[in-house]
């Protein structure tokens, strides 16, 4: 019988915690937002877009696909990501956190399809 695979979410750490491997995936702390509240588990920070791409970024629809690919890049030079699919592997459930508005347009999307993917191919 095969291993079941891990069940990769994402939530924006504003909405309720709803139990899971809590881990905030973006670079700078979310305004507004208490250590207590956001109730982690972990924060990958070193796993979220460059700051150079961040920025170039900007949440702009029209540069999502740009970043996307870009983000991709960077994440398949990242070590940290290798370790923390490991993490994802061995947890039932975790759930990446994001501070941004557009809850379809973000790092947590391409962090996650990237995650499943990576834990697909081992």
């Amino acid at each position: 019988m095969e291993a079941q695979s891990p069940n990769i979410r994402i939530r924006r750490i504003y909405a309720e915690p709803d139990g899971g491997f809590r881990v905030l995936v973006d670079r700078l702390w979310p305004r507004g937002v208490s250590k207590e509240r956001a109730a982690l588990d972990e924060w990958l920070k070193d796993a979220a877009p460059s700051t150079g791409l961040r920025q170039w970024f900007g949440h702009r629809p029209e540069r999502w696909q740009g970043f996307a690919e870009r983000y991709l890049q960077e994440l398949s030079d990242n070590p940290v990501v290798d370790s923390f699919a490991g993490e994802c592997r061995s947890r039932p459930d975790t759930v990446l956190l994001f501070g941004a508005r557009n809850e379809q347009e973000n790092e947590a999307v391409v962090l996650r399809d990237y995650l499943v993917g990576l834990l697909g191919r081992r």
